[in-house]
């Protein structure tokens, strides 16, 4: 696809795509010698141009600095912009972050291929280099490894070629045009193309060259590409490996392909020669006995050595290749790896950093790549579009497995306001878009054919269906047949239905996902993504995961995603925050849709990523009070690793500790005794914690990390409960009954109740005021992003309304001798047949027994949240919790907390969400003190038996409810405490509808009724 000229009618035309583009090729290094290709050195045969460009950014291409790649032309006085970087990210333009909809919607009308007449921004760059002593008299290339989305390239100005596709390489050959001295090259870089109709992906849009740009040269004789396959024998033993090279130069002589066992040992060699009338392109097959195999659990990594000889025998290159051994297959409708069933414990992943965008480098990749480890996920679709090539050396290294996923989106065209009509669905059906489709698929999978940590090719993302996808389809299964094929959009449009190898859908709720495996189905299931994690979610994640050992055929599924596009930026006071759509001046925008994170868009592990790990874990631990039940279900390692340790704990403090032998067999189960319960234990709540640690350090982890862990709680009821001891206390109590309030009077303390305002109002211990504003009770939280999914703004808000003002219509208290109670009972405005009612029971030891109790009635609807609020002063505000934690926790979102002790602070509980809402919760409350610095303030406790959940946090349910900013909420002037007996579940099957699971509801026409304890902790 040749043009003598540039012309900006190629942005428009879907049939050009490419201009002088080198073909695509395998992402392998090449050295001159053996030790350096052995240490994978950095390339002397390559030359960075990252670094400072100069730049001018041009609001439409009529604006634009024509002719500024020539020679002569001036560029002095423009400014300067970083390579890799997005421009709207560097002062020029801003940011817009979009979902479905095109981000030109409401400002032009288009249909496919049309391009915004007023809004399509040109970004011209200029690097001025001098040619490097290790690339002169030698071919010359260039390497854009990422630019969107189009771009045309002059040197020194003479044109040199145009590409589309962000996120593939595009390389020319620079050769006619370099000078051996100084040079100039020009780029410009166009925001919208054709390509931009289908590159529609649920991410901020930006423009710009965004990853590596580098120069090259290549050795007389040279790989120019590399595909490599392994195979197994029907026993999963012995490999087989085949090398595939093309060859470009002349004179060659002959090869060698030598094979390196992860030890450093040379385990295979062979000559490759070139065949009679064949170009040069060499073959081999390579067989490894007793071979190491990779998975994620054991990524066992053979080097690959490709010697190039020329004629005369003289050594010219040597290419290094990662091997990894591993059999990918469908049996039985199945997907296997080596002979076992796979189940992908799997989370979607953007490229982004919240200061770079998508120019995330080799720092944030170690990170993430580490955080999936540690936390048990085990696979990572590459959403939407090829990663970077470090990604997927690290996902070989680590263990990782990949669905590679093209470039390819195209939701706006099909699906309006979460409508399908697909009457300019593209690419459809529509023979004039099928290259440049293609010429994705290609290029993706020529440069990552090589990567073991690749299981699936993915056909792109939410582009309805068609012949196009198919046939896309078609060229992965034929030109890789190792690899099967993905794509979800079939379930939208059946015609095609053999695109994809396996069932996948997006947010299917369990119900339906039983119903498609009960089907005698003939394809897999796996959710491409599901548990939308967007704000406070990932309720009933369990739902999913309990899926895997009751249906083979479902096969786990990728958590909607990863890490949080936010971008950082400063509010009207100068202080930095996580910005998201909109807070740009961006229009159309969809807000805060880009936080679906379970890391934080400043890389910090969100809370739901505890329940991640709990329900990804492939060892499940399962203490009693004398046994310990493992299950491993890892496919290949058994517990050689790991050292597995039994803690017993009586009301949070430890007794006692050991240690198991545990050798338990993959795939396979073992029970143990513990021997740390006997007959001398005294009375207490009591927990046994198991807890399965690395032995040593790994790539991913330090020594003692913990993989897996599992608890059992259990009673021993010998003594008398504290309320006794408590109404017990010899000191006796004053009650005033005044005309407006009740005074109750004890030894250094001091409780009044108000007749008037209805309710508790001072706590006073030691002279210290308690009480900043009064308990209320509390029927709302602050809704999650998945309640305003759901409209429960909308059909509760009745319960928004009868928090706000209870109305108190009976005061009564009763004094016997050893306590004194008041009962409080409140009408509520949502309906005239419920009713609340709150005592406080003061004894004379200064604590206070508060119980609250709610009459039901029909028709209502369900609550939020059935608790008691109040206020206490801001210095208050350092946790020390007895509870499920340490991470905030639900009712829907549990299995990963554990029982046990642990601080935090009121503001820390505040989870960093980036639209405030409902967050800090924690089930299971035996107690929490909240204290001062000095270690003063109130003590928390629940009857036995009957935990309670709390969320202690610096701001009140409405404050939370009205901001959409963390900005936004007050200074802190109070510590608020929330006591429930019960809150619903946050959901997260998806955050534009799905409810909370039925079984986390609280129905409002049900009596309950919770109560706990209040006394002062190092006050008197």
């Amino acid at each position: 696809m040749k043009r003598e000229l540039p012309s900006l009618d190629w942005l428009s035309d879907v049939s050009v795509f490419a201009v002088n583009r080198l073909p695509a090729h395998s992402d392998h290094r090449y050295y001159h010698t053996e030790s350096e290709a052995r240490e994978q050195a950095d390339m002397s045969l390559r030359h960075s141009l990252n670094g400072i460009w100069k730049f001018a950014y041009s609001t439409h291409p009529n604006s634009r600095p024509e002719g500024f790649y020539e020679v002569s032309h001036q560029s002095g006085g423009w400014d300067t912009i970083q390579v890799p970087g997005h421009i709207q990210l560097q002062g020029f333009a801003k940011p817009q972050y979009v979902n479905t909809m095109y981000p030109w919607d409401g400002h032009e009308e288009l249909r496919p291929p049309q391009l915004p007449q007023t809004r399509n921004p040109v970004g011209s760059y200029i690097k001025e280099f001098a040619l490097p002593s290790t690339l002169r008299n030698q071919p010359v290339y260039i390497s854009f490894q990422g630019v969107e989305s189009a771009f045309y390239v002059w040197l020194n100005g003479q044109f040199v070629g145009y590409s589309e596709d962000s996120f593939t390489p595009s390389e020319f050959d620079l050769t006619p045009f370099i000078e051996q001295g100084q040079n100039k090259l020009a780029v410009e870089v166009y925001q919208r193309s054709t390509g931009s109709w289908i590159e529609d992906q649920d991410f901020w849009r930006f423009s710009g060259i965004f990853r590596d740009v580098y120069l090259y040269t290549v050795p007389k004789l040279h790989v120019r590409d590399l595909f490599v396959r392994t195979d197994l024998d029907s026993q999963y033993q012995h490999g087989l490996l085949s090398v595939e090279v093309q060859i470009q130069g002349e004179h060659f002589g002959h090869a060698e392909a030598v094979l390196i066992d992860p030890d450093g040992v040379e385990a295979g060699r062979a000559r490759m020669d070139q065949e009679e009338d064949e170009e040069l392109r060499l073959s081999v097959e390579l067989a490894a006995a007793d071979a190491r195999l990779w998975s994620a659990e054991l990524p066992a990594l053979y080097t690959l050595l490709i010697f190039l000889y020329d004629h005369e025998g003289q050594l010219i290159e040597v290419t290094p290749q990662q091997v990894g051994f591993r059999k990918f297959e469908m049996i039985d409708r199945v997907m296997h790896l080596n002979g076992k069933r796979l189940v992908f414990k799997g989370v979607n992943r953007h490229e982004f950093n919240c200061r770079r965008g998508r120019a995330i480098t080799k720092e944030d990749m170690l990170f993430d790549i580490r955080t999936l480890k540690q936390n048990n996920i085990n696979a990572v679709r590459t959403s939407h579009y090829p990663n970077q090539t470090l990604w997927y050396e690290l996902c070989d290294q680590y263990g990782m497995y990949v669905i590679d996923e093209m470039n390819l989106e195209s939701h706006g065209s099909w699906q309006k306001m979460g409508a399908i009509e697909p009457s300019w669905v593209v690419p459809g059906d529509r023979p004039e878009w099928k290259d440049i489709v293609m010429d994705r698929a290609v290029s993706m999978l020529e440069r990552d054919k090589n990567h073991p940590s690749i299981l699936i090719w993915s056909c792109g993302n939410e582009s309805f269906g068609g012949e196009v996808i198919y046939q896309v389809s078609e060229y992965f299964r034929n030109t890789d047949p190792g690899r099967l094929v993905h794509y979800e959009g079939v379930f939208n449009d059946r015609r095609f239905n053999d695109t994809s190898d396996m069932e996948s859908r997006m947010y299917a709720k369990p119900v339906d996902i039983e119903a498609y495996l009960n089907s005698n189905p003939d394809k897999p299931y796996i959710s491409c993504e599901y548990m939308h994690a967007m704000g406070n979610s990932l309720g009933g994640m369990h739902k999913y995961t309990e899926l895997e050992s009751k249906y083979p055929m479902y096969q786990g599924g990728f958590i909607w995603d990863y890490i949080d596009q936010a971008l950082l930026k400063e509010d009207s006071h100068g202080k930095p925050y996580l910005a998201y759509g909109g807070d740009f001046d961006d229009r159309p925008t969809d807000y805060n849709f880009c936080g679906n994170g379970i890391v934080y868009a400043d890389r910090k592990w969100s809370p739901k990523m505890q329940e991640v790990k709990f329900l990804y874990q492939n060892v499940k631990l399962i203490p009693d009070r004398d046994s310990m039940s493992i299950v491993n279900e890892n496919l290949f390692t058994g517990m050689e690793a790991y050292d597995l340790e039994c803690v017993l704990y009586r009301d949070g403090e430890e007794v006692k500790r050991t240690w198991l032998p545990a050798n338990t067999a993959p795939l396979s189960k073992q029970t143990l005794p513990i021997g740390l319960v006997d007959e001398e234990l005294i009375a207490g709540e009591y927990c046994i914690q198991a807890s399965l640690k690395l032995k040593g350090r790994t790539l991913w982890a330090e020594q003692g990390h913990e993989v897996a862990f599992g608890q059992y709680v259990f009673i021993i009821e010998k003594r008398a409960t504290g309320e006794t001891a408590a109404a017990s206390s010899p000191h006796g109590l004053e009650v005033v009954h005044g005309d407006v309030n009740i005074g109750v009077h004890g030894r250094d303390f001091s409780v009044i109740f108000s007749k008037q305002a209805g309710t508790l109002v001072s706590l006073s211990y030691a002279g210290r005021e308690m009480i900043s504003l009064p308990p209320q009770p509390l029927f709302w939280r602050a809704t999650t992003d998945n309640d305003r999914g759901t409209a429960m703004d909308f059909h509760a808000a009745g319960w928004y309304a009868a928090s706000l003002a209870p109305k108190c219509t009976n005061v009564s208290i009763l004094e016997d001798g050893s306590s004194v109670s008041v009962l409080f009972t409140y009408k509520l405005s949502i309906s005239r047949e419920v009713g609340t009612a709150v005592q406080y029971t003061v004894f004379p030891d200064g604590s206070i027994r508060v119980q609250s109790e709610y009459k039901g009635a029909a028709d209502l609807p369900d609550m939020p949240i059935f608790a008691l609020s109040f206020k206490i002063p801001a210095r208050y505000n350092k946790l020390k919790w007895l509870a499920m934690g340490p991470e905030e926790n639900y009712s829907d979102r549990c299995f990963g907390a554990r029982l046990g002790l642990f601080e935090t602070d009121a503001a820390a509980s505040e989870a960093g969400y980036l639209v405030p809402q409902e967050s800090g919760n924690r089930t299971g409350v035996r107690s929490v003190r909240i204290v001062d610095e000095e270690g003063a303030g109130l003590f928390v406790k629940a009857p036995m038996k009957q935990p309670v959940e709390c969320r202690i946090s610096p701001y009140t349910a409405f404050e939370l409810e009205h901001a959409r900013h963390r900005f936004e909420l007050p200074p802190v002037h109070y510590t608020v405490v929330t006591i429930a007996g019960r809150q619903m579940g946050v959901g997260g099957d998806d955050s534009w509808g799905a409810p909370v699971h039925e079984e986390y509801h609280i129905p409002a026409d049900q009596d309950m009724k919770f109560e706990f304890w209040l006394q002062a902790e190092n006050l008197i």
